[in-house]
C-alpha cells in the first residue's frame, strides 16, 4: 500500500455541543481502508463532539486504541475472519487477548470483541466451523485473565442469514444455518452478551426501487405495513428488518438475547445503476435513524445499540462507488451531508497520515445485504427455496404498503 505524505491536518475548532439531539446512544463504525484518512489522535475529538458513545473497529489498531486512552469512549475491536482457525487454540487465544485487549485496560474502555464478521453467509464451511469455537475460546481466555465482566465475546451477522423476513411476525433463520445459529445464540445466553446484526434498508431499495416505497426505507411520513401475523405496525423498514430477526431468534427459543445492530448507513454516492445513493438521502436515513426513540414495535423496550456504518468515507475499499461513500465525514474532517452536528475541523494530531490497517472491514467486500435485500449475485448463493422467498418478500410487501 503507498501512503501519502505526511500531512498537517487543521487545528482543532469544535465546540462540543451539539445542534442534533440524539434519542438514543450512538455508535459509530471507525473503517480504515483509505490512504488519505487523518491520524486517529485527530479523530478523537471529532467522536467526542459528536457525543458518540462507542466506537467499532475491523481490526484492534493499536493507535486508535492509544489514541482513544482516557477519552471515556467505549469499544468494539475485532478479530478477523482469517484468524479464527488460528483462535480455536487456547494459548493462542490467550496470547491474543492480552496483546489487543488487556494491554489497553482500562485507560481504553474496550467492552466488546466481535469474532470475524458475517462468517456464517460466506458459505465457507471450514470458516463457520471455526466460528463457535473460536468466541469460545476468546471468552475463555477473557474469563481467565478475570476480565470477562468487563469485555464480552460476540459476532456481526449479515441479515442473509434469516430464510424468511416478512412480515417480520414469521422471520426465520435458513434450514442450513439454525443449527449453528442455535448454538451460538446459546452461547449469548450463557455469557449474557449480545446477538449482533448489520441491517441495511439502502440495498432494498437498490435492488428493488420500483417495488420499495422509498419513504418506507427512509423513515419517511405516512409510509408504512401492518403485519397481519403479529397485528403491529411498522413505519420503516429498518424496525421490520429488525423484528424479522427477533422473531426468527424466538422461534429457536431465544426471546431473552439481547438483538444489537452493529452496522446500518446510507451511501452519499453510488454507481448511475444503484437507486437511492444521494447524500440527500443518506442524510435523511442517518437523520431520522438518530431520532428514533428506543426500541422496536416487536420489543419496545429494547436497546438496539446502534453503530452507524462510517465515520469516514474509504477510498480504498473495493466494489462500487456506494462502497467508498458510506461515511459521514469526508477525511479532512468536514460533513459529507448536514446532520446538524457542530463540528468545524479535525484536532491537530502528529501530523501522519491513517494507514489501511484495518482487516477489509471484516472480510467482506461490502456492507451487508438484508431484508428484501439479497442482491442478484448474493441470492444466486443462497438455496432456490431462500431466494424464491425473497422474491415473494418482495411483492408481499408492496401489497402491504396500502395497508
Amino acid at each position: 500500500m503507498e501512503l501519502m505524505s505526511p500531512l498537517r491536518l487543521p487545528l482543532f475548532l469544535f465546540s462540543a455541543a451539539l445542534v442534533l439531539h440524539l434519542a438514543f446512544s450512538l455508535g459509530i463504525n471507525y473503517g480504515q481502508l483509505g490512504n488519505n484518512l487523518p491520524h486517529p489522535e485527530s479523530v478523537v475529538p471529532l467522536v467526542k463532539s459528536m457525543g458518540v458513545r462507542s466506537v467499532k473497529l475491523y481490526d484492534a489498531d493499536p493507535r486508535v486504541l492509544k489514541a482513544f486512552a482516557n477519552s471515556g469512549v467505549e469499544f468494539m475491536v475485532s478479530l478477523g475472519n482469517e484468524e479464527l482457525g488460528r483462535m480455536r487454540d487456547p494459548k493462542q487465544a490467550a496470547a491474543w487477548v492480552k496483546a489487543n485487549v488487556q494491554c489497553y485496560l482500562p485507560a481504553t474502555k474496550i467492552t466488546f470483541i466481535a469474532i470475524g464478521n458475517e462468517v456464517l453467509t460466506l458459505n465457507d464451511s471450514a470458516l463457520s466451523s471455526n466460528l463457535l469455537p473460536a468466541m469460545e475460546s476468546v471468552h475463555a481466555a477473557l474469563v481467565s485473565l478475570n476480565l470477562d465482566k468487563q469485555v464480552a465475546v460476540t459476532t456481526a451477522h449479515n441479515l442473509a442469514i434469516l430464510d424468511v423476513s416478512y412480515p417480520p411476525s414469521a422471520g426465520q433463520f435458513r434450514r442450513d444455518l439454525a443449527p449453528k445459529l442455535a448454538c451460538i445464540l446459546e452461547f449469548h445466553s450463557k455469557v449474557g452478551s449480545p446477538f449482533l446484526v448489520n441491517a441495511y434498508p439502502f440495498f432494498a431499495y437498490k435492488a428493488n426501487p420500483k417495488q420499495v416505497q422509498l419513504d418506507f426505507v427512509l423513515f419517511g411520513p405516512g409510509s408504512g405495513i401492518i403485519d397481519p401475523g403479529s397485528g403491529l405496525r411498522y413505519d420503516n423498514m429498518f424496525h421490520a428488518q429488525v423484528d424479522a430477526a427477533h422473531a426468527a431468534m424466538e422461534k429457536l427459543g431465544y426471546k431473552s438475547v439481547c438483538l444489537q445492530i452493529s452496522e446500518t448507513g446510507w451511501p452519499s454516492k453510488g454507481e448511475a445503476d444503484e437507486a437511492g445513493a444521494t447524500a440527500e438521502n443518506a442524510r435523511l436515513y442517518n437523520g431520522n435513524l438518530m431520532k428514533l426513540k428506543k426500541g422496536t414495535p416487536m420489543r419496545p423496550n429494547a436497546d438496539l445499540n446502534v453503530h452507524v456504518f462510517a465515520l469516514f468515507n474509504e477510498n480504498q475499499k473495493p466494489g462500487p462507488t456506494s462502497e467508498r461513500n458510506f461515511g459521514l465525514f469526508k477525511p479532512d474532517g468536514t460533513p459529507v451531508y448536514n446532520l446538524g452536528f457542530n463540528t468545524t475541523g479535525l484536532g491537530s494530531g502528529s501530523g501522519s497520515v491513517s494507514g489501511n490497517s484495518s482487516v477489509s472491514d471484516g472480510g467482506t467486500s461490502s456492507p451487508s445485504d438484508g431484508y428484501l435485500a439479497i442482491t442478484s449475485d448474493h441470492a444466486r448463493s443462497l438455496p432456490l427455496q431462500g431466494a424464491l422467498s425473497i422474491l415473494c418478500m418482495a411483492v408481499l410487501a408492496v401489497v402491504a404498503f396500502h395497508l
